[in-house]
Formats: C-alpha cells, structure tokens, sequence
C-alpha cells in the first residue's frame, strides 16, 4: 500500500545515487548482499541486547540498500533473473532476521513474552504473505497487493522499535500486535486474490 503513495518520492532521493555506484562499476547484486548482511548483522547483534535504538538506525541504514539496488538496476537499463531471485531471497533473510532478533530481546533481557509472541506471529505471517506471491506468480496467477507489504512492515516494526528504545511504554507491544493483525489479515487478502485470478481458468 505504501509503494503506491511513496515510492516516486523516494526513487526521486535513490535515483541519484544509483546512477553514481553504477558509473563506478558498483553492482546491484553487491549493493543486495551488502545491506542484506548489514541488516542481520545488525538485528542479531544489537537487538536482543537490548539496544534497540541504535540497532533500529543502523538496521534503517541498511535497508535502504534495497532501494538503492532497485534504482541501480534501473539506471543500467535491465535487470537480471538471478538478480530477482537474489533480492527476494534476501529480503525474505533480512525480514527474517528483524523479527526473530525481536522476539529473543522480547522473550530474553525484555521479559515481554506477549510481544515476543506478536514477533513470532509477524515472522511467520510476513513470510507467507510474500511466499503466496512468489508461489501465485509461478503459477500465473495474480496475488498483488494488501494492507501491509514489505515497506509497511519494516516501518511498522522500526519505528515501534526505535520508540521502544527511547523509552516510550509499549511502542513495541502495539506496533507489533498492529503488525501481526495486520499481516495475518494480508495473508487472508493475498490468498482470495489468488482464488479470484485463478477462477477464469478453472471456469
């Protein structure tokens, strides 16, 4: 949902850049596995520590690499297929990494088990969501779409966990029980839309 109100604003900010690393010969592959392990570097080690401010900046810094990798592509001309298959790998570990390393601060040094629990439900959720679309695609059928994507998640989560670590009482706790609501109710969204695109060929 958020790529549809920010994404030509943000592009207008990575675009820039792009064209620079890929005049310098930098690769989009390389700019994915950078922010990528950057990410789980990051998630793994200041998170369950408890610091959760610092770990959300650093993780912000590199996710960013996303788009940035996304804007390099672009400015050369053409993607390539491993270079998809390499980027939704990726996100799929970095995700996966953000919220495991959640829930251990959430059920470890955080004593929340009920946010470690909404971390778990996120992990799992956002995973299906975007397993439906990969699967839905290689069928040829459509699953585009829902309340939360992967933007949305990432700032649902970030930003519950930077205000946590702040000190704010229970940002973490309503972003990530919004967050799992939410991404359980994409989940349902995702699959009925693969039900509706698949319906003319079954007719």
């Amino acid at each position: 949902m958020l790529n549809l109100f920010a994404r030509v604003h943000v592009n207008r900010v990575v675009e820039p850049f792009g064209r620079w690393l890929v005049a310098r010969g930098v690769t989009p592959n390389a700019v994915t596995v950078i922010g990528t392990i950057g990410t789980v570097a990051a998630a793994v080690w200041f998170l369950p520590r408890g610091e959760l401010f610092v770990g959300t900046l650093v993780i912000w810094f590199f996710v960013m690499f996303d788009m940035i990798d996304g804007a390099m592509a672009r400015a050369r001309g053409h993607s390539t297929p491993f270079g998809a298959v390499l980027d939704s790998t990726c996100d799929r570990l970095a995700d996966g990494a953000l919220f495991a390393a959640l829930a251990w601060w959430a059920l470890g040094v955080g004593e929340q088990r009920l946010v470690g629990l909404a971390a778990l439900v996120c992990l799992v959720a956002g995973s299906l969501v975007s397993y439906v679309k990969a699967r839905a695609e290689g069928a040829g059928l459509s699953a585009d779409g829902g309340l939360v994507e992967r933007a949305e998640r990432l700032i649902i989560a970030l930003v519950g966990s930077g205000l946590e670590g702040l000190g704010v009482p229970y940002a973490l706790a309503v972003a990530m029980w919004l967050l799992a609501a939410a991404s359980v109710w994409t989940f349902g969204q995702r699959l009925v839309a693969v039900h509706r695109s698949a319906a003319p060929a079954q007719a």
